[in-house]
C-alpha cells in the first residue's frame, strides 16, 4: 500500500522537460497547418479565381462544355446563367458555375 502512494507521488512530480514537449507538439501542429495551406488550400483558391475570370469573360458565340458534358455555344449571357445552344434552335439555360470553356472542359474530362 505504501508503494502505491510513493508511485503516485513520483508520477505527480513532472520532469523539467515536460513543458518543452507540449510546446514542440504545438509548433509541429502549426507547421502542418501552414504546409497544408500552401500546398492545398492556396492553389485551389487560385484555380477558382482563374476559372471565375474565364466565366466572366465568356460572351455570345463562345463554345462551352457544361459540367454534365453537354457541348454548345453561348447565345445569351445573364447575371447568373448562360443560354446555350446545343443544336439548331435548341437552347438550354445553365447556371454560370457549371459551364467551362471548351478547352477547359476537355481537360477536366480526362
Amino acid at each position: 500500500m505504501y508503494n502505491l502512494f510513493l508511485l503516485q507521488a513520483a508520477g505527480a512530480a513532472k520532469p523539467a522537460g515536460a513543458m518543452s514537449g507540449s510546446w514542440s507538439m504545438i509548433i509541429m501542429m502549426l507547421v502542418i497547418i501552414v504546409i497544408f495551406y500552401f500546398f492545398m488550400i492556396r492553389p485551389q483558391n487560385k484555380k477558382q479565381k482563374e476559372l471565375q475570370k474565364k466565366r466572366n469573360a465568356m460572351t455570345n458565340g463562345d463554345k462551352v462544355v457544361t459540367a454534365g458534358g453537354i457541348h454548345g455555344t453561348i447565345r445569351e449571357v445573364g447575371d447568373t446563367y448562360f443560354s446555350v445552344e446545343v443544336a439548331k434552335d435548341v437552347r438550354i439555360k445553365i447556371e454560370k458555375t457549371s459551364v467551362y470553356t471548351a478547352e477547359d472542359g476537355a481537360n477536366t474530362a480526362k
